[in-house]
């Protein structure tokens, strides 16, 4: 496990995150750079060893209902890649609201919805499908004989 000192070090190595002193002894260090409300990037980092890194809801990570994820046990490289996606996430543009209605030759539709974090697939009211991405999505539906209705 990494000492206090070397979590500090590790996080501090990473551009535009900015210590923030707090209770208890224990450092936040915000993002000021990111495309959402949301700026803390590292929560409540105390000189026990613990503390989170905001993941929002990235699908490989363990979090907590706030979409942080515990630290304690990090190694270094685990926690350079967590910081790493952390501030992925929260500098990347959010995917746009997606609805559109794919047909086949017998005009028979299906909608394609992006519901974060999923793009679904379904006929009428009904989920046919579920995918992790677009690029995923759209193979399955050109593979059934649709394509985007313009």
């Amino acid at each position: 496990m990494l000492t206090f000192e070397q979590k500090l070090e590790i996080i501090e190595s990473f551009p535009g995150l900015t210590r923030k002193d707090v209770s208890m002894k224990r450092v936040n260090f915000h993002f000021e750079e990111s495309l959402y409300d949301k700026k803390i990037a590292v929560y409540h980092l105390h000189p026990t060893g613990n503390g989170f890194v905001y993941v929002g809801n990235l699908p490989h990570y363990e979090v907590d209902k706030k979409g942080f994820v515990n630290i304690r046990d990090f190694s270094e490289k685990e926690l350079r890649s967590v910081l790493a996606d952390s501030l992925d996430y929260l500098s990347l543009e959010p995917e746009p609201p997606y609805d559109k209605t794919w047909t086949n030759r017998d005009n028979e539709k299906l909608d394609l919805v992006y519901e974060e974090p999923f793009w679904n697939v379904y006929t009428g009211k009904n989920l046919e499908e579920s995918f992790g991405t677009f690029d995923n999505a759209e193979d399955y539906l050109i593979e059934q004989g649709f394509k985007e209705k313009n």
